[in-house]
């Protein structure tokens, strides 16, 4: 049976800015994207609930 793909909210554009410390492209942290393999579909889904207001934050002050 094949494996099924792990859930990403990475658009491939992978910056991490340096005041917020989240990703330009997807709005997660550095951890975040290290552990995102190791962490279970429902603590990706908490990520994934977080990023539109963390992306907002990045339009907001003009980063994004």
């Amino acid at each position: 049976m094949p494996i099924a793909p792990i859930k990403t909210p990475c658009i491939k554009v992978c910056a991490v800015d340096g005041q917020t410390g989240f990703c330009l492209g997807c709005g997660r942290t550095l951890p975040e994207i290290g552990r995102w393999v190791q962490m279970t579909p429902e603590a990706r889904d908490d990520v994934i609930a977080r990023l539109p207001e963390r992306i907002a934050h990045l339009e907001a002050i003009g980063k994004r």
